[in-house]
């Protein structure tokens, strides 16, 4: 969550687990509610694929009151690319290192303990090209897995060079 002064609310997402991956059936997101069914999602998912930070989706409530997300009817043209980090075995000064260095070139992002894993939250804005040099180079090193978890037509245009 980016301002603590505006309302919040989580939306779900149920997700496939195919060999144990992700490690939750369900993931919960902080988002924007935007007064007409829809909300704008304000944190990287861990595991969801298909959504950035950003994006705009439809969501349903169920008896219970739970919003569940849907459909996606704005595209913020961020990024999600997800890393486990492996240098170090993941450690809290490994997953700080690799957000330091992603910071530097406009990525925000965050880790987790419990998979030694960083989200990255990459906006349009960002140099894409030595983003993706950067990920390549650190997959090359070993120093991390990555997985694009929601990547925009840009991106893929892109070439990591």
């Amino acid at each position: 969550m980016t301002n603590p002064e505006i309302p919040y609310v989580k939306v779900h997402f149920r997700m496939e687990v195919e060999d144990d991956w992700p490690p939750v059936s369900v993931e919960s997101l902080w988002a924007v509610d935007l007064g007409d069914g829809t909300v704008r999602l304000d944190n990287v998912p861990w595991f969801v694929r298909g959504v950035a930070c950003g994006d705009v989706v439809t969501t349903e409530a169920d008896e219970e009151g739970v919003r569940w997300g849907g459909a996606v009817v704005r595209h913020s043209e961020n990024c999600t690319v997800r890393l486990i980090v492996l240098r170090d075995g993941g450690s809290g000064a490994a997953r700080q290192s690799v957000l330091n260095a992603f910071r530097e070139l406009g990525v925000e992002g965050e880790g987790i303990e419990r998979f030694g894993m960083v989200a990255l939250d990459v906006p349009p804005t960002a140099d894409l090209v030595r983003v993706r040099r950067l990920l390549r180079h650190g997959v090359d090193k070993e120093w991390w897995d990555m997985e694009e978890g929601c990547v925009t037509a840009r991106w893929r245009a892109v070439s990591a060079g």
